[in-house]
């Protein structure tokens, strides 16, 4: 089968994020099980990330000779007619919206239009929890129940990257986060919870990964906070910078009050680390097994690190769970899953 991914996110960890690991790591199990799968993106380099969306859009045709077209988040909204066409929605827009403000509420805003057409025109929606399940048929208005297809992991290349990361630092506890630097991932509350701990934890390093638009405020933050010695905010980092963060940290956290799946509960799972998240959106779906708390509060967030701080074998046993659990989003698994989700939208050749 011949399949057709249209996506205008930048095909790069750094910028891209989790929707671009998800997209490569599905393309790489369809692949491999005798499928191909070209990419589109976009030609044309805009300096607004949506009007770069909008430019790439407004240039795509119908592709006949596809046996299927798979539409990611908004890409493919004004093609989408047609019975070949799935939409794959990461997240959903309209849901992440809510939780933003200024310009970044105003372009996501556009985005989530252009996404809701893309998922009333297509012949079927995909998404990657019940979650977002539920918040897709609620925000676009959608007559038929999405498809879930979660998230998923490359398991075999992940561990191989595990096994050549560098030996693990000692003398600090370390804290990990990994994420785009967008209000609804609360890396404010995260820093407020570090501070609380900064005399009950002495030894205690918050790690920190990513970049975007809260970026200087949150640094600001954690200057207020006088947390200069106890964060490292390392930016955009390679895959293999990645891979050593997870193996080194204690523990993952990841205090985000909207998450359609969460690529980097995945990872951290695979690479057998305790994690601690809020309870909320899709997160206990993802890692139901997780110290999960109350979504927004500090105090909270700092008492289950403190409890995982006190036990290192609760942070074993946890780590211990999500490397069993995460079996289940082993690419070649689900890469089955998305053929029997679009079972029927394909004419032509049997996926």
């Amino acid at each position: 089968m011949r399949i057709r991914f249209l996506t205008s996110t930048p095909l790069d960890i750094a910028r891209g994020s989790g929707t671009y690991v998800g997209m490569r790591a599905l393309a790489r199990a369809l692949e491999a099980l005798g499928h191909i799968v070209d990419f589109e993106t976009p030609r044309l380099r805009l300096p607004v990330f949506t009007a770069q969306r909008l430019a790439f859009n407004h240039g795509l045709r119908a592709r006949p000779d596809y046996d299927l077209t798979v539409g990611f988040d908004m890409d493919g909204y004004r093609i989408a007619a047609g019975r070949r066409h799935v939409a794959s929605l990461k997240g959903v827009i309209a849901d992440e919206v809510r939780f933003e403000s200024g310009l970044t509420r105003l372009t996501m805003g556009v985005q989530a239009r252009c996404e809701r057409l893309h998922a009333r025109r297509a012949a079927r929606v995909l998404v990657t929890s019940r979650y977002s399940a539920g918040r897709a048929r609620e925000c676009y208005g959608l007559e038929r129940a999405p498809a879930v297809v979660p998230e998923l992991i490359d398991l075999t290349e992940w561990r191989r990257l595990l096994a050549e990361a560098g030996g693990r630092p000692h003398g600090r506890f370390r804290l990990l986060f990994a994420g785009r630097f967008y209000r609804r991932k609360r890396v404010d509350v995260l820093l407020r919870a570090a501070a609380a701990l900064a005399t009950r934890i002495p030894n205690l390093e918050l790690r920190i990964v990513g970049n975007g638009p809260c970026a200087a405020a949150w640094q600001s933050l954690a200057a207020g906070l006088k947390l200069r010695g106890a964060v490292a905010w390392l930016g955009d980092v390679s895959r293999s910078q990645l891979v050593d963060e997870y193996r080194a940290c204690d523990l993952f956290c990841l205090p985000s009050v909207q998450e359609g799946f969460g690529i980097v509960l995945l990872e951290a799972m695979a690479a057998g680390k305790a994690i601690v998240a809020s309870r909320a959106a899709a997160i206990p779906e993802v890692v139901p097994h997780g110290l999960l708390v109350e979504p927004d509060s500090p105090e909270a967030l700092a008492a289950a690190i403190e409890d995982l701080h006190r036990s290192p074998a609760k942070r074993a046993d946890l780590g211990r769970a999500g490397a069993q659990w995460v079996e289940q989003f082993d690419a070649p698994r689900v890469a089955r899953l998305f053929l029997e989700a679009v079972n029927g939208v394909v004419t032509g050749p049997s996926v």
